[in-house]
């Protein structure tokens, strides 16, 4: 196991932020894997004063703050010249070079596609130990479907204790498995990453799948209810509720199945999870998938 370096152990507040245009096809579903930037937003307030050049590293701090809340808000050229300034103050500095690359790889365009990566090595030779850095660096090779150099950054930064995030990389590790077909891989990530956060929303509903189509009931229920206190009952989208439908169905509850299918139906019915259900409902297989 390996242990955070100092400089990403900064008292970060993280902020999520999605990849728009890959999906994973994982068990006949359609998933993403989430990039994780973490940043300090301590003292970032209208008010406050450019630092001083004479505290160089203070200077990158606060700039790439500045960085994460534009990338949080989707202003991306106000990010880029945040992390410019950065760079220009310290060429080196971890964190910059890696908010560089997510933000490079949210535009999305080919160019700068191309430049991301070269911002997410930098990061990593500059900090080899920097779990925030490999599991971003992990999205973008599975956006460009290098899943198997994906499987070694997330692997990296799911070993990391300490990193506070250890749980996604894991999340993200599982989905890769789960696109290779590599199931029981999968199973063991998302195990992994219920021993780092018991409230891991992701492998919680991985995991309920995974148990339903290897028929282990008890297993599926347990999870997949688990997964519910966690979001509400309200608040489970399309596959969710699919899962559930089909759990139901395979505990012999009428009532809990037809209250899903309801939920289902008012709130997605033009969702490809309904669309299935309409095909299932009368089918007699065991399994349905």
């Amino acid at each position: 196991m390996e242990k955070e370096s100092g400089a990403t152990a900064r008292n970060f507040a993280h902020t999520r932020i999605k990849l728009g245009d890959k999906t994973l096809n994982t068990i006949r579903a359609k998933k993403r894997i989430a990039t994780s930037v973490v940043f300090t937003v301590l003292g970032l307030n209208a008010c406050q004063s450019t630092p001083s050049t004479k505290d160089p590293e203070k200077a990158v701090q606060v700039r790439t703050q500045l960085a994460a809340e534009y990338i949080r808000t989707r202003d991306l050229d106000s990010a880029k010249r945040s992390l410019d300034q950065a760079l220009k103050i310290n060429a080196r500095d971890a964190t910059a070079n890696m908010m560089m690359g997510v933000l490079l790889q949210q535009e999305g365009s080919k160019p700068n596609m191309e430049k991301a990566e070269g911002y997410f090595k930098r990061a990593i030779s500059n900090e080899p130990n920097n779990a925030m850095a490999r599991n971003n660096y992990g999205t973008y090779l599975y956006q460009t479907e290098r899943y198997n150099e994906a499987i070694e950054q997330f692997t990296r930064a799911g070993a990391t204790l300490g990193y506070d995030q250890r749980y996604e990389a894991l999340e993200n590790l599982g989905r890769i498995y789960l696109k290779l077909g590599d199931v029981a891989n999968a199973e063991k990530s998302f195990k992994q990453a219920l021993q780092a956060n018991r409230s891991a929303t992701i492998a919680l509903l991985e995991l309920s799948e995974i148990f339903y189509l290897q028929q282990n009931t008890r297993d599926a229920s347990q999870v997949y209810e688990q997964y519910v206190r966690n979001v509400g009952q309200k608040s489970q989208g399309p596959r969710a509720l699919w899962i559930g439908i089909r759990i139901a169905r395979a505990n012999a509850d009428q009532l809990g199945r037809q209250v899903l299918v309801n939920q289902l139906r008012a709130l997605f019915p033009e969702s490809p999870e309904y669309q299935r259900y309409l095909q299932l409902q009368h089918s007699t297989e065991a399994v349905w998938k």
